[in-house]
């Protein structure tokens, strides 16, 4: 799944000096976002066609990939104290290619729903076998979680103080369980269960897995209080998730001989495990919805100037989601990280090539730092980039030798500063920036509500 974000990341505002945390809390949080159910899921995916050394070195390409974008765009982020959406409209993307961005991460949100409420159908059918054909669970979930987000989740607060480390014990009991009928040995030296797949493949799928939360990890590191605190919470939190739960599920595979998740947790611990899994993505799908439909009601505000009704857009996005579900939205789970593998390191490519090389908007972010103040004006649309971020991404995707994810970002880097030199890189129309005062340490904008959205208008 990827990072979802509170509701104060869409504070127009930049971070105070007294706003910065320590490192380790914010390392604790990005290991608390690998160590989900998705990451189980693609260890086990990966452990159903590969070898384990295979899978371990998929593990290690992909977290490097992820590691080095993290750590780039984070350190932006906390040079800057901006939040990836703000970032965004100074780094080559303008105002609507801003909002563009946080439409496709709500649309890979709406996928990673289906993905979720298809595992949780899965589960339900386990628990009561024939009661009602799986299509039909996956609707019932998707549509109850739908249900909670359209009224209001408060209760689901208590949820996620339990099921989280809930979790983490269904792991370590899985392994421990399903392990003790097996010679590690053996598992560690067996061949693929299933189809194979090239370790190039499962890098990809590894960097498409948490990629989206590696563009947003600004929303993060713009609380940092250094550089060093950026990398060193990147470097713990994703390097402890993707190998503790990712090699978990590797293991999990080879033991079991497949890569469904819900047969692997009922060959190891039973019923018990699905209910923890049935609650636990209960909890990673309310902040799907939720954040997804924010994008929807950002870029529909900031393109077209209308304001849709929030309410009314998760409902209608909880419908598609809880569809998609049911028409098997799981069986293509590495075809949608493969996309998501080529589709966002571009836009991580972009606001790297804006920032260190082109630099086209930077002084309009380093004239106002000082002040806490961000920019009064931002472009409206940015055409060179939006061609680029195409171009990078069908690249990335039909260029199949190798790594796509390292093709998709090191092409959008090479062509934006190749615009840039030429010229080519232009805002057409200007944006004035309507902002909050500097956010506090409270992670609020002084005098302003949290859970303000970020609007701008001409």
């Amino acid at each position: 799944m990827a990072r979802t974000a509170p509701a104060d990341d869409f504070a127009l505002s930049r971070v105070t000096p007294d706003a910065r945390k320590p490192w380790f809390g914010i390392a604790v949080q990005r290991f608390g976002q690998v160590s989900a159910l998705s990451q189980f899921l693609l260890g086990a995916t990966l452990g159903y066609s590969m070898t384990f050394g295979e899978a371990a070195l998929a593990l290690l390409l992909g977290s490097v990939i992820l590691e080095i974008i993290m750590c780039i765009v984070g350190i932006i982020g906390q040079k800057e104290g901006l939040n990836t959406a703000l970032l965004a409209r100074w780094t080559g993307f303008g105002e609507v290619g801003a909002a563009l961005v946080g439409l496709a991460i709500g649309i890979s949100l709406i996928g990673w729903f289906g993905i979720q409420s298809a595992i949780s159908a899965q589960s339900l059918d386990a628990l009561m076998p024939g009661v009602l054909p799986i299509w039909v669970w996956s609707l019932l979930f998707g549509l109850a979680v739908t249900a909670i987000v359209a009224y209001g989740f408060v209760g689901m607060q208590w949820l996620a103080n339990i099921t989280v480390p809930l979790f983490l014990i269904l792991v370590g009991w899985s392994v421990i369980s399903e392990l003790s009928k097996h010679s590690l040995g053996d598992l560690l030296t067996s061949p693929a269960p299933g189809p194979t797949m090239s370790v190039w493949a499962g890098t990809g799928i590894v960097a498409g897995g948490l990629i989206v939360g590696a563009i947003i990890t600004a929303d993060m590191t713009r609380f940092n209080r250094s550089k060093a605190d950026v990398v060193k919470q990147t470097v713990v939190g994703v390097t402890l998730g993707e190998f503790v739960i990712g090699l978990a599920g590797v293991l999990l595979a080879h033991a079991a001989a497949t890569g469904d998740i819900v047969a692997i947790v009922t060959s190891s611990i039973g019923f018990v495990g699905l209910i923890i899994v049935i609650t636990g993505t209960l909890k990673i799908n309310d902040w799907n919805l939720y954040s997804s439909t924010l994008g929807l009601v950002n870029f529909i505000s900031t393109a077209f100037a209308k304001n849709l009704n929030r309410v009314t857009t998760t409902i209608v996005l909880g419908i598609v989601g809880s569809v998609l579900a049911a028409a098997g939205i799981l069986s293509q789970f590495t075809g949608f990280l493969t996309i998501l593998g080529v589709a966002f390191p571009p836009i991580a490519g972009i606001i790297v090539a804006e920032y260190f090389f082109v630099r086209r908007w930077r002084g309009d972010l380093e004239a106002t730092r000082a002040a806490g103040r961000l920019p009064e004006f931002a472009p409206r649309v940015v055409p060179a980039t939006l061609v680029v971020w195409l171009a990078s991404s069908l690249f990335g995707y039909f260029f199949t030798w190798g790594i796509p994810a390292l093709w998709s970002l090191f092409l959008s880097i090479i062509l934006y500063t190749i615009a840039g030199k030429l010229g080519w890189v232009r805002g057409v129309g200007r944006a004035r920036t309507i902002q909050d005062a500097p956010e506090a340490a409270d992670g609020t904008a002084a005098g302003s509500t949290p859970g303000s959205e970020a609007v701008a208008s001409n």
